[in-house]
């Protein structure tokens, strides 16, 4: 992770002299973060989750002029992955309405390969709501503050602590029924 400085710097040169290997330093290091994220939200699909962090960060470098440093960039960037997200799903969705296609299982065949406990989870979380899980990968995964949470996703903090709660009671009981089995 980039400190403060750093950041600042990366950030300035990009603005002021369109230097792409400012911005490509930016990129590597928020990379794993936003790829963990989608893989998160997008239940372990490895394809999508890459195409919607492309797609982040190239709407990240054609917009980076409108960042005005009043949170860090990581912030901002995870802004731009949460509306890529939501973007992608209204897409679908509409997709799913106008095929009529039934939703596959998201998990890949290298997912399937993961232990039965990650498995679980996946599984779990799958059950949970956009929101809800949006909120649980940003906050016990990505490992951010209800305050960055309440940026990224501009719900206020009560809300986005009532999906917290819902979420992990709902995840408890989900898989206390599956160690039950």
């Amino acid at each position: 992770m980039l400190t403060r400085v750093e950041e600042i710097k990366l950030l300035t040169q990009c603005v002021l002299a369109d230097n792409r290997d400012a911005f490509g330093r930016l990129v590597e290091a928020y990379r794993s973060d936003i790829m963990r994220f989608f893989l998160n939200l997008t239940l372990g699909d490895a394809a999508l989750s890459d195409d919607l962090a492309q797609e982040t960060f190239i709407k990240a470098y054609l917009s980076i002029r409108s960042f005005k440093g009043l949170s860090r960039f990581r912030t901002w960037l995870y802004r731009i992955a949460y509306n890529e997200y939501y973007a992608w799903l209204r897409r679908t969705h509409e997709e799913r309405i106008n095929d009529d296609t039934p939703i596959g299982n998201l998990l890949d065949d290298e997912a399937s390969r993961q232990s039965e406990a990650q498995i679980d989870v996946h599984t779990a979380m799958q059950q949970l709501s956009e929101q809800q899980r949006a909120v649980v990968t940003l906050f016990y995964i990505d490992d951010q503050p209800i305050k960055k949470i309440c940026e990224i996703t501009r719900l206020p903090a009560g809300t986005v602590k009532s999906h917290l709660s819902r979420a992990k009671a709902k995840l408890a009981q989900i898989l206390d029924k599956k160690q039950e089995l």
